[in-house]
């Protein structure tokens, strides 16, 4: 009777791992209480907080539309749309793991204003005003981008379309290129994209002196048993040699949140269509920040070659 109770208190404890695996890296309870002038921590923010502050007070205080649709799920999405001109090309944005759309997209959306682009910058699932309470790094997330980008083709039948996506939205944009995308897309934007779902946990993992090989297998059966999706069913790079449209990669080689060369790693997907910019003393997610001049050349020359053309 004893190995019964002794292996019953073992099931229950590796369930419980699973459960933490799975909560902690996937569940976001709701409501979504992201602030966007709650910044990540760190030095690197710390030394740009400043300027990162008024970008996101200025975008803050510029009227928009607060639009919705219904997911392939059923999970209910929401965005902002910010409208620039009748007739102008369209910008969907998508922002990163807990983070928030107008922080994350203050100098991106600013950049594509500035450029004469409506903006439609979602809320992902399980942030903000979405619905759900499991993020998928993604994965599932690359569908809500196709959705998005038929809820803008049935709006503006004939406007040309780029998606953008930093950190996991640059993940979910550069996954979603290998879906069958509305041939109204012309462009991607990869802003610090990581190679895919697995290395990212993974590489999080060492960075928390935990044993990643020891943990994945437990972080896996956790997505698999309380968020229903397999973490490993994709990478960026395998979705990216499915693209049909250019794709521009941007990174800081300074960043340590998602190191500089898991966007080297994907290169090697579609070569003829993919142009990488680094920029030097860049962490994550800050390249505009850190040069805006540069950053806003590399975009403007990537769209003057698509959404122009």
């Amino acid at each position: 009777m004893i190995w019964l109770w002794v292996l019953a208190g073992a099931a229950a404890l590796l369930l419980a791992v699973t459960y933490i695996s799975y909560r902690i890296p996937f569940y976001h309870p709701l409501p979504h209480r992201e602030d966007p002038y709650d910044l990540p921590p760190g030095e690197q923010y710390q030394h740009q907080q400043e300027e990162m502050l008024a970008l996101i007070g200025e975008m803050d205080a510029v009227p928009c539309q607060r639009v919705g649709i219904t997911s392939y799920d059923g999970t209910p999405l929401v965005a902002r749309y910010y409208h620039v001109a009748d007739g102008a090309p369209l910008q969907i944005e998508f922002h990163g793991w807990h983070g928030s759309a107008i922080r994350d997209f203050c100098g991106g959306n600013k950049l594509a204003r500035q450029m004469g682009m409506n903006t439609l910058l979602v809320d992902q699932r399980a942030h903000g005003g979405s619905g759900g309470r499991t993020i998928t790094f993604g994965l599932r997330e690359r569908y809500d981008c196709l959705a998005w980008c038929r809820y803008a083709v049935q709006r503006w039948p004939d406007v040309p379309i780029t998606l953008a996506g930093v950190s996991m939205g640059a993940a979910t944009v550069l996954m979603a290129a290998g879906l069958d995308l509305p041939e109204q897309v012309v462009g991607i934007i990869a802003d610090s994209p990581y190679s895919s779902p697995a290395d990212i946990i993974g590489k999080v993992c060492r960075d928390e002196h935990l044993p990643a090989e020891l943990m994945m297998p437990f972080i896996v059966l956790g997505a698999r048993l309380f968020g229903r999706f397999d973490l490993r069913e994709t990478t960026a790079a395998r979705e990216m040699a499915k693209a049909k449209v250019p794709i521009l990669i941007l990174h800081g080689e300074d960043d340590r949140f998602v190191p500089c060369y898991m966007s080297r790693e994907v290169l090697g997907a579609a070569p003829a269509l993919v142009r990488r910019v680094t920029f030097p003393g860049a962490g994550h997610g800050l390249s505009y920040i850190t040069d805006p001049e540069g950053y806003r050349q590399a975009v403007i020359r990537f769209c003057r070659d698509t959404v122009r053309s």
